[in-house]
């Protein structure tokens, strides 16, 4: 009898397009140690009046019981001692009486990181989470985990976002009910749920491709939770009762199990106002499997390339006048979508293109293997043949190619000797520190980690997260011993075929050769 990882793989490998997952509370809990609504909302009754009372006031309705504390919170936050350096800092900004209650919450959020998650009981998924190369998620969380656990992906924030843009279902997190870093975007309150559900038909025929063409999996939601049972059924209502059999085998809802059941996966229904849905349900308190799954079959490219080539293709189609370009790009270049002209094709640059030498010789020797020798120097290379007969053709299709090492080795050590020595390698060895900067990450590093130590970094971070802050880091500041030691310990992240961030990786391995051989 096959596993569930078994099982979920062969689920994921039957359906056209790549997995998304819908991340609820119970995400947050587990690797933040987040509290549930309740538990948050009572950390800011700070006027003599447990939360129960609000609840209370408001017939047992928890947004309106929020509404209700919001009011108070606001008279309480203007005059309290504790809240006079947010007063200074947010006033401006405050435009109702629940403004205060959302951005003191935020506040609260942003201290909960992928720090957090790394000193949880669950260190083994949030390792493996932070490797996969999913389509997109879907979330009604206002934490920022998902975004650090997803550095790469473009963030949608609130429905007016989602329904005002053109998503390009790949690539991107949508996140439904707001989020921590624009206080005014969460669904906090029974007004805001009011207007939330107003276009929730909207909302589900911007999903509805989704839904259909991708398998979906429901992680930290309970199958009788609102927000799901909401969306779903306007889902159903857009395809229509007698098309729910589209979703079978894509709506995948992950659930914990009791201590007296064990883990297991089946087809079952949920019965939505007299709708029957088919779903895929999988009991288990162990998520490793479930990630592993998603892992075994992840899409080769990275998603945010594939986004930008979506992007870049629908505004060719879009423009009138396009522009009739065709370019080879690498890979490891591609930083935003404008570095895309049009692109025919994309992937990872084979041995043949990225060593097109001799068939003798140095001819197997590929950017990895130059990149194994730079960090463990055990191969033995010619530095003169790696100079004359591999770099120049390694670095055809791409810039992250060691080159300092050999250079020195053969008596190369400055500009002025590069220059007499008539070698012609502008493109690698003529690279700003600057451009070793991953622009997608520019304002997060200087957000939330430009403080920090380079130790700091990687202990607070995943790898792949480290891996693209590190490069912002000053040269001063930059420990190349603690360097060195961390990309031997991920160099496996190096290979494309198991990791999709392997141009930061790549990318920081010659930033290293630049930096302790370099000029």
């Amino acid at each position: 009898m096959m596993d569930i990882k078994e099982k979920l793989i062969e689920i994921f490998k039957s359906r056209a397009g790549g997995p998304f997952l819908f991340v609820g509370s119970g995400f947050s809990r587990r690797y933040l140690g987040l509290e549930d609504w309740k538990g948050l909302l009572s950390r800011f009754c700070v006027t003599g009046k447990p939360f129960e009372y609000y609840l209370a006031a408001a017939d047992g309705d928890y947004p309106a019981a929020a509404k209700l504390l919001a009011i108070d919170f606001n008279e309480y936050w203007w005059k309290a001692d504790e809240y006079q350096e947010s007063v200074r800092k947010y006033k401006s900004k405050i435009s109702g009486n629940t403004s205060a209650l959302r951005i003191e919450i935020c506040n609260y959020l942003s201290t909960l990181d992928q720090g957090k998650a790394k000193s949880s009981d669950y260190v083994r998924e949030v390792e493996i989470l932070s490797t996969l190369n999913v389509d997109g998620v879907i979330t009604t969380n206002w934490d920022m985990f998902i975004e650090q656990i997803f550095p790469d992906y473009k963030t949608y924030i609130g429905q007016n976002e989602l329904l005002f843009s053109n998503p390009q279902e790949i690539g991107e997190i949508y996140k439904i009910h707001g989020c921590a870093s624009i206080p005014e975007s969460l669904i906090l309150t029974n007004d805001d749920y009011t207007g939330f559900n107003d276009r929730n038909a909207y909302l589900a025929a911007k999903l509805i491709t989704i839904f259909v063409e991708h398998p979906i999996v429901f992680i930290g939601y309970s199958l009788s939770d609102e927000n799901i049972s909401g969306l779903l059924k306007a889902i159903s209502l857009c395809v229509g009762r007698g098309n729910v059999e589209q979703f079978r085998k894509n709506l995948i809802f992950v659930q914990r199990t009791s201590s007296s059941e064990e883990q297991d996966l089946s087809d079952t229904f949920i019965t939505i106002e007299g709708i029957q849905i088919p779903i895929v349900l999988v009991k288990t308190n162990d998520l490793v499997p479930i990630y592993e799954a998603l892992d075994a079959t992840k899409r080769k490219i990275p998603a945010r390339v594939l986004r930008y080539c979506k992007e870049q293709l629908y505004e060719l189609v879009k423009s009138a006048e396009p522009e009739k370009k065709i370019c080879v790009v690498d890979i490891d270049a591609i930083d935003r979508k404008e570095d895309i002209e049009f692109l025919v094709g994309v992937g990872v640059v084979s041995q043949a293109q990225e060593n097109m030498i001799s068939e003798i010789g140095y001819a197997t020797i590929e950017t990895k293997d130059l990149i194994l020798d730079l960090l463990h120097g055990n191969s033995s290379y010619d530095s003169h043949m790696i100079v004359n007969n591999v770099l120049k053709r390694a670095a055809r299709y791409t810039k992250n190619v060691p080159v300092f090492k050999y250079l020195r080795d053969i008596g190369i050590v400055d500009n002025e000797s590069y220059e007499k020595s008539g070698i012609e390698l502008d493109k690698i060895v003529k690279r700003e520190l600057r451009e070793f900067h991953g622009k997608s990450y520019t304002r997060t590093f200087y957000k939330n980690y430009r403080h920090l130590t380079m130790e700091e970094i990687i202990e607070a971070c995943t790898p792949e997260n480290a891996s693209a802050y590190i490069p912002f880091i000053s040269k001063e500041k930059i420990d190349l011993d603690l360097l060195h030691n961390f990309l031997v310990t991920n160099q496996e992240k190096m290979d494309y075929k198991s990791s999709s961030y392997a141009s930061n990786f790549r990318k920081l391995a010659v930033l290293y050769d630049k930096l302790k051989f370099g000029w």
